[in-house]
């Protein structure tokens, strides 16, 4: 079994070029991070200029890249309001699928089976039902399951400021609160404060739930 992350720019036809430029520079950095930094080297590629997909070996790596790629695109997707203040111009649905990985093929683009069916049209369903993140699996108790927690995850990082947001994108990394506060030039303290507000510890919760609950029913990369 594999992951397949099918992911679009929300509206990316109102991003001005400047800002699609960086966002899918960025996204280059963090797919070539995600490829060396992960067990299963998980390999992404942009196509239609505003979309992307990947192939993740390990499925129970997934959700955790998913948000490492949301929190990156939500980091350089800012501006400067009149009072000074920064907020996120770009958004991003994902959809994730895990099943059989029946066709390989040396790009993303040829391969298909049946982790590729559900993450496509898991993402096509979305934006119908106003979500940004979703998960499919032949195993319906497992769909139900983190249909509610990706439902709560969409309404939790919906109210994060761009500070939090910066904050959870190194957690994600594995980086510790004094190292994140070297990184970002503030306190820890501030770091502490940011966290709570991102609502991290029950992130956390759901990140450790999904590596448990994948990694028990699906084998990796078969």
């Amino acid at each position: 079994m594999i992951a397949v992350i099918s992911a679009d720019f929300i509206s990316s036809t109102a991003y001005s070029q400047e800002l699609m430029q960086e966002l899918l520079s960025r996204l280059k950095q963090e797919f070539s991070y995600i490829q060396n930094e992960f067990s299963s080297r998980p390999d992404f590629k942009i196509y239609r200029g505003d979309s992307f997909q990947g192939i993740v070996k390990k499925p129970s790596e997934s959700l955790r890249i998913a948000l490492i790629l949301k929190t990156a695109i939500n980091k350089v997707s800012e501006e400067k309001s009149d009072k000074g203040t920064s907020k996120k111009t770009a958004e991003v649905r994902m959809g994730i699928g895990i099943g059989t990985y029946d066709f390989k093929r040396k790009t993303i683009s040829e391969a298909n089976g049946q982790a590729f069916q559900f993450s496509g049209r898991t993402l096509d369903n979305l934006k119908a039902e106003n979500r940004k993140t979703k998960l499919t699996t032949e195993d319906e108790a497992i769909n139900k399951e983190f249909d509610a927690s990706f439902y709560l995850l969409d309404t939790l990082t919906e109210k994060w400021s761009i500070a939090s947001a910066e904050v959870v994108y190194y957690l994600l990394k594995g980086l510790k609160e004094t190292e994140i506060a070297d990184k970002l030039k503030i306190s820890q303290p501030a770091v502490n404060q940011r966290k709570k507000a991102a609502g991290w510890d029950a992130i956390e919760k759901l990140l450790d739930r999904f590596e448990e609950v994948i990694s028990q029913k699906f084998t990796d990369g078969k």
